[in-house]
């Protein structure tokens, strides 16, 4: 699972960026149109896909802003 929502990220950030691509550099009726999609699925689809998968097994605990983790912090580096 993990290397198939890999793939599909990175063909989904490839279109985004051909369109935009292509929206930008080759004058066309609807350029405009192809630049907003692609940056629809960049922002919309891309981004919250690839922070999924970034986040997925990690615990969200040891991100934690508390007391505990402040003397975790002060004791491992010397500030």
């Amino acid at each position: 699972l993990k290397s198939k929502l890999k793939k599909i990220i990175f063909i989904l950030f490839i279109i985004s960026i051909l369109l935009i691509s292509y929206g930008l550099f080759f004058e066309s009726a609807f350029s405009q149109k192809l630049i907003g999609f692609g940056t629809i699925i960049l922002f919309f689809i891309v981004f919250p896909l690839f922070s999924y998968y970034r986040w997925k097994d990690k615990k969200i605990e040891d991100y934690y802003l508390n007391n505990e983790n402040l003397k975790k912090f002060k004791e491992n580096n010397d500030l």
